[in-house]
């Protein structure tokens, strides 16, 4: 079984066992499991084969967007991802195209439940709760929707401490109980009507919006609307990138972190923005060798501290570098990247082959604004926030869901008190993007017991100087955004050691042996055990080696949250230079010899994984003159398939501009009229079939 059995920071429940057959063979799933995750955990990763390649279909996105996880349940096809394992459920994969169940009794008519609300909030995220929170604090009657069974969203696959503000976005907690808290407030509230397990299906003219309910469709007709359903991931164009193992960040981490499944023995990521980095912390948590990370860009676009924690426990991160080819027959078996110039033109020779048996795709968001489009075209008054109306971090979402739901109060309640200026800039403050690497500010001190501070960057980020009892740290600048220093009393309470979102400070304490001080040293990968008298392989800020030295002890504090704290005693000339120790061995990430040419990638990447067309098929045509991606649509079928054209779009677009078409010649595809998939008989008798 591929469970996480231990964790760090999760706790694992015992569950109980529910029996299931998949094509005629038995296993067992946790109670309340989709079946995604049942499956990976019994280590099938391939659920079924394409229609028109034959290739192996498997998971994508795991957040029912896509159609590529879909099976056969009990005789209907459903998406792996989003429906849970029943006790006997028979579950078969596709292999070709799925035969529709024979309909045995005529669906009767019936009356559809219709609704009435002041506001319609539309995802129980970061962002979707905050608003909530406001709206119960003045009496707005309100429905929530959320198309998962627990709310807040991307949160509640957090493992890590939180950066932004600590007044204003909760910095220093972890992601999961920041989601939990703020949906514990909603829930408890007597004016905000919590609908789990639904999903908002289209925002019809007549300024109604169709809802699936727990399977039943109901019609809302709400005064107001609040887009906070978040964003889905963008995809890339390389040779392999159909097989089976080629997924999401945020596939990845529902599986690991929410269902507590490990679906990778070794894996590779493409992307080095905060997710893609993220992720591969959250896969050494979970026990997974993490071979290696790949960014296109000269540096990475996510905080310095979230790399610089990746590199110091022994993951090796290319810059300048792509994917050119997954490999393997049916599922992956390795990755090919190489070397790219400014212009993004791979350079012939630079080519690194590694074993990996997943590859993590984590290259950026596109924000889910087809709710604000349908409501601005209805006439209804629409606010949206978070990733659905600019992507940025959670704790900007949480910030601005706030600022989005007491501008909904100022609507309803004409009236009421304008929002402080000061909460614009600070919602800026929260979304802006890292500022450049700098130089470290390292006390010169060589007595007593004090925090060196190994932060190369401005971010959003206040936890340690809020938390510290002798406010002996500072913001140089902004409270928020400012680069934290040092200059002050210590008394050696660890609480900003512990409370650092990016593992990034450390206490020297030189009181009983200035020439061989004490280094305290968080720690977040406990199941990897560090014990008195082992010896650890010492780096710096960047994970250049400083040195293998005892352990003097390791365990969480009081009040760290599980973050431990790991004493090893060095040489005054290093010790304001040990950040951490490398817990990953450097064989993982060793090349093999086999290399892939340049010349051998075909013009096969594949735009759509519904219906297979390949970018040499659009090229082709853009190269005739086509400009509409309707057009393109009904001569490939690109966009067509289940996924509406949510992972394809971004795709031709990159080919558009990739052959000079500017972006006012193209014409966009229209959107499918509903955002997922709907039998028809949710319609016909309101799905209480």
């Amino acid at each position: 079984m591929n469970r996480i059995t231990a964790h760090p920071v999760l706790s694992v429940p015992e569950r109980e066992n529910v029996l299931f057959y998949w094509n005629k063979s038995t296993f067992y799933a946790g109670k309340d499991e989709v079946i995604s995750s049942a499956l990976f955990a019994n280590g099938i990763k391939i659920f079924g084969h394409h229609h028109k390649d034959g290739s192996a279909q498997g998971l994508f996105c795991a957040n029912g967007q896509c159609a590529k996880c879909t099976v056969i349940a009990n005789g209907i096809p459903v998406k792996a991802c989003m429906t849970k394992v029943t006790e006997n459920m028979i579950i078969e994969s596709v292999e070709g195209l799925p035969k529709l169940p024979e309909v045995t009794e005529k669906p009767q008519i019936s009356d559809i439940e219709q609704i009435a609300t002041e506001v319609l909030i539309i995802g129980g995220g970061p962002a979707g709760l905050s608003a909530a929170i406001q709206l119960e604090e003045n009496k707005i009657s309100t429905i929530l929707i959320d198309d998962k069974n627990e709310l807040g969203g991307k949160l509640v696959l957090q493992t890590h401490k939180f950066f932004g503000s600590v007044e204003d976005s909760h910095a220093g907690m972890r992601g999961m109980d920041i989601g939990r808290m703020l949906a514990q407030k909603v829930e408890e509230s007597s004016v905000i009507d919590v609908w789990k397990n639904s999903t908002a299906l289209y925002v019809f003219n007549d300024k109604r919006v169709g809802i699936l309910k727990d399977g039943v469709y109901k019609i809302v007709t709400p005064k107001m609307i609040l887009n906070a359903a978040g964003a889905r991931e963008k995809f890339l164009r390389f040779k392999g990138n159909s097989l089976a193992g080629v997924y999401g960040a945020g596939a990845f981490q529902t599986l690991v972190n929410r269902d507590l499944v490990k679906p990778t023995e070794r894996l590779f990521i493409i992307g080095g923005g905060n997710v893609g980095i993220i992720a591969g912390y959250h896969a050494l948590q979970a026990g997974i060798q993490v071979v290696g990370l790949a960014e296109a860009l000269p540096q990475c676009g996510g905080y310095k501290v979230h790399e610089d924690k990746l590199k110091r426990l022994g993951v090796p991160i290319y810059t300048s570098h792509s994917i050119i080819s997954a490999n393997g027959k049916e599922s992956v078996s390795s990755v090919t990247i190489t070397q790219i110039d400014k212009n993004f033109t791979p350079i012939e020779g630079t080519q690194k082959t590694f074993e990996c048996d997943t590859i993590l795709i984590a290259v950026g968001l596109e924000s889910v604004s087809e709710f604000t489009e349908e409501a601005k075209v209805a006439g209804i008054k629409v606010l949206a926030a978070g990733d659905a109306a600019q992507i940025a971090e959670a704790s900007s979402a949480m910030f601005n869901g706030k600022i989005a739901g007491l501008k909904i109060v100022q609507h309803a309640k004409p009236g009421t008190k304008e929002i402080p200026a000061s909460w614009y800039e600070k919602a800026d403050i929260l979304k802006s993007l890292p500022g450049p690497v700098q130089e470290l500010h390292t006390p010169t001190a060589e007595e007593g017991i004090f925090p060196v501070i190994h932060c190369k960057q401005e971010i959003p980020c206040n936890p340690c100087s809020t938390v510290c009892p002798e406010g002996s740290i500072t913001m140089d600048g902004d409270p928020i955004k400012g680069r934290p220093r040092f200059n002050g009393i210590c008394k050696g309470c660890m609480k900003c050691l512990t409370i650092c979102p990016g593992l990034a400070i450390t206490l020297v304490d030189y009181r009983k042996d200035a020439q061989n001080p004490v280094v305290f040293l968080p720690y977040e990968i406990s199941n990897i055990r560090v014990e008195k008298e082992d010896t650890i392989a010492c780096v710096d800020v960047d994970g250049n080696a400083l040195g293998n030295y005892r352990v003097l002890g390791a365990r969480p504090t009081k009040d760290s949250d599980n973050t431990w704290v790991v004493r090893v005693k060095v040489p005054k000339a290093i010790a304001k230079k040990v950040v951490a120790f490398t817990i990953q061995d450097k064989g993982v990430s060793e090349k093999l010899t086999e290399q892939i040419s340049l010349d051998q990638i075909q013009d096969d990447e594949v735009v759509c994984l519904c219906e297979r067309v390949t970018a040499g098929q659009i090229r082709d045509l853009v190269r005739q003159g086509a400009t509409d991606m309707n057009q393109i649509k009904a001569i490939t079928r690109a966009g067509m398939g289940p996924c509406g054209y949510k992972t394809c779009e971004n795709l031709m677009n990159q080919i558009f501009m990739a052959e000079k078409i500017a972006r006012e010649e193209v014409v966009n595809n229209v959107r499918r009229p509903l955002y997922v998939e709907v039998p028809l008989g949710k319609f016909a008798n309101g799905g209480q079939s």
